[in-house]
Order: structure tokens, then sequence, then C-alpha cells
């Protein structure tokens, strides 16, 4: 399988102001922002090919370990929809907050910055298992059919579902995401990067080591050969 690698920096405008460059993170750099950026999770891509196909107000829970591309996929559906993304960050995911955001969903979307008009919003809640179990009350009554958020899709993250209570789950459709079998994909990602960033004559690190010792988590792969390419 050929990987198809895109590199993404900042905005034009945000990546060089007044003459001076200031530089992004790989994880940044390569974060993906299009299904078929992502390495691996064919079966989390249909999924999210469809619902951006045929949006319907809707409540997914994205499940799995860190760096599985959980925020990454939110953040692809919301663009290529498009919808009006509205964010609420881990450890921010609290009553008040899906409480604002709840009385935003009920105005019309707002076109994006480039023009493209939208027609839904998109919630996208990271680490909603930090919740209080009073705030998973709240938000239970919310996503509930006959008082859900109007003309939207609501989407929490989290790593487990042990502090979630089962008929808050209940809620959700549930995607699991798995770094299973995709270390070699995330080793040609690595190379990839390491040649765009350093020299031919300088040595490469072992790449499928790098991933090994990451735990197939991509975005720690990244951090990790980040350290390598400033050492190089």
């Amino acid at each position: 399988m050929e990987l198809q690698l895109t590199s993404y920096a900042a905005a034009p405008n945000a990546a060089l102001q007044a003459g001076f460059d200031f530089p992004v993170s790989l994880t940044e750099k390569y974060r993906p922002r299009s299904l078929d950026q992502f390495v691996g999770l064919d079966k989390v891509k249909k999924i999210a090919a469809n619902l951006i196909a045929a949006p319907r107000s809707s409540a997914w829970l994205f499940l799995g370990p860190s760096g599985t591309g959980k925020t990454s996929m939110g953040l692809a559906i919301a663009e290529a929809m498009p919808a009006e993304l509205h964010l609420i960050p881990s450890q921010e995911c609290n009553l008040a907050n899906i409480d604002r955001v709840r009385m935003m969903c009920q105005y019309v979307p707002r076109n994006l910055d480039d023009g493209r008009p939208c027609r839904w919003h998109l919630v996208l809640a990271d680490e909603i298992d930090q919740l209080t179990p009073a705030a998973q009350i709240s938000l239970l009554s919310k996503l509930d059919a006959t008082n859900f958020f109007p003309q939207t899709i609501f989407i929490g993250t989290c790593n487990a579902t042990d502090r979630l209570e089962p008929r808050f789950l209940s809620r959700f459709h549930v995607v699991e995401f798995s770094s299973y079998g995709i270390a070699g994909q995330v080793a040609e990602l690595l190379a990839s990067v390491w040649q765009q960033n350093v020299a031919a004559d300088v040595p490469a690190p072992n790449f499928a080591r790098m991933v090994k010792d990451s735990a197939n988590n991509v975005r720690a792969a990244l951090m990790a050969l980040e350290v390598e390419i400033m050492a190089a």
C-alpha cells in the first residue's frame, strides 16, 4: 500500500509574520485534514464518509487509545461536510460549556471563513469521560430524541468508558479506533517525514523500533521522531 504524505503548515499569514518564521510541531504539521490522509482506520473512514454524505442529527462516541486520530477525525468530518464547529477541549467538557454550546446550536450555522455555506453544527467534545455524573445526566437529556441539539452532530472522544453511566453511553453510536496492524504504515510515514526534513547523508533511526516503542501511537511516534530530527 502506497502512503501519500501531505505536509501541512500553519496558514501562510500565521506562519510568516513580519519576517519571522513560526514553525509548528510535526504532530500539527502532518496532522491529517481529510479522510484519505489517516493511517489505517478503514472502517472508521467508511463510517465518517457515510456521515458526511448523509448527515443527520446524531451522537457519536469515538473510543480508543491516545494518538489514534479521534479528535483529528472529528475535525476532518466538520471540514468535509462542512459544518460549523464547536470544539470543547479536554478538561473543559463540563456542564457550563455544554449548556453554552447547546444555546449556540439553536441558531442557524454560520458559513465558513472561505464562504462555504453550512447547514449543520458539529460539536466535538474531547475526553467526554471526564464529565461529572451530574453533567452526564444533563447531557443525557439533551441527547434524547425529543430534546436533541437542533441540526447538530455531537461527537465525544474518550480512551475508555468505565466512567460513563450505561444509560448515558446508550445515547451514542460507539466507533472504536484501533492502532492494531498499522505499524508498517506508521513506519513508512516516519521515513517520509525524515526524508523531507533531514539531509540525505544523515543516518536514519530505526523507524520500526520507534513505532514499537510508541505502541503504534502515531502522535507519540512523530514526537519521538521530532527529537531525532532536532539531534540530526
